[in-house]
């Protein structure tokens, strides 16, 4: 009795069918007096009865496992087909479509003696419905309980950050253990995927410090290095100045005039500066030049004082 409970899809919609209809018919039939007495309405709501138990359909994605006398005899479908009532019967009905099954380890312990909970998911299908009925009994509970066990043995053959930074490859791997296992029974695991690595907080606090830090290390290097690279830099112009004076005196009064450029901007130079590349001279004319193209257009500058306005006021005579 258990195992035609199995049978989930006994009655189906062409059964339930054909048994309405034939019980329709043998009722008008009954009551036109077409039939009379009991004999053959019973006769042919059985008959009808044993066709409609022979009926059976499988879906789109399914594969019926048929056994005759307890012994495997075929897979049907998919869709309609018929078995010998009490001689046949369908044991399983499996399903050949991808699916997905969540699996995790709990407290696991890695190489290195971390303990993590690992959330993972694996999707398989079954290739073979014949191997899948009859070489494992609930392949469903076997898949998951495979997927676990292999897991843990992989977490316990890695270091924790390793675990971290190749997730891919870890998974590739149970990947292909899962599939050498699963193999044999008909089904194969397509692919592997670790959703969720969780570690104690105190380590998580640790680590989060520890990447601080060597985020700090790291922009002190680069800010050493740069200093370094700047006073070479320096260095060699300091060279390149020191055998060609005019080009200190050129790069002088290119820095007074982008200094100088500006409306209202206030430019502060060291008077060896002014001796040693002639900028009084030459910061006197550019004062000069502002002051007359500021009265020209009504607006009086105080721009120039002191040793400059001496200066300005030489070179205007």
């Amino acid at each position: 009795m258990k195992n035609w409970m199995q049978d989930r899809k006994l009655i189906n919609t062409v059964s339930l069918a054909l048994l309405m209809i034939t019980v329709a018919a043998v009722g008008f039939l009954t009551y036109l007096k077409i039939i009379t007495g009991i004999t053959v309405p019973l006769i042919a709501i059985a008959a009808s009865m044993a066709i409609a138990s022979s009926i059976r359909i499988a879906d789109q994605w399914e594969k019926a496992v048929v056994l005759r006398m307890g012994k495997f005899k075929r897979l049907r479908g998919p869709g309609p087909f018929l078995v010998i009532p009490v001689i046949d019967r369908v044991y399983k009905y499996i399903d050949q479509r991808v699916r997905v099954t969540d699996f995790q380890a709990e407290k696991a312990l890695t190489k290195d003696t971390v303990p993590v909970n690992v959330d993972a998911v694996v999707y398989w299908m079954v290739w073979d419905a014949e191997k899948a009925a009859l070489e494992v009994c609930r392949y469903k509970e076997a898949v998951a309980y495979l997927a676990q066990t292999g897991l843990r043995d992989t977490i316990g053959r890695h270091e924790l950050a390793d675990l971290l930074q190749n997730r891919e490859k870890i998974a590739a791997s149970l990947q292909e253990s899962l599939d050498e296992y699963t193999n044999p029974w008909g089904i194969t695991c397509q692919h592997v995927g670790i959703k969720d690595i969780i570690i104690p907080v105190n380590l998580a606090n640790a680590m989060s410090k520890r990447a601080q830090a060597e985020r700090e290390r790291q922009a002190r290097v680069i800010l050493g290095t740069a200093e370094t690279e700047i006073a070479e830099k320096f260095a060699r112009a300091s060279r390149e100045y020191m055998d060609n004076p005019v080009a200190l005196q050129l790069r002088g009064m290119n820095m007074l005039y982008e200094g100088l450029k500006e409306k209202g901007s206030l430019m502060i130079v060291p008077s060896s500066a002014l001796e040693t590349m002639n900028l009084g001279a030459v910061s006197g004319l550019t004062a000069l030049a502002d002051s007359r193209q500021a009265q020209a257009g009504g607006r009086v500058s105080n721009t120039v004082t002191g040793p400059d306005l001496e200066k300005t006021e030489a070179v205007e005579k």
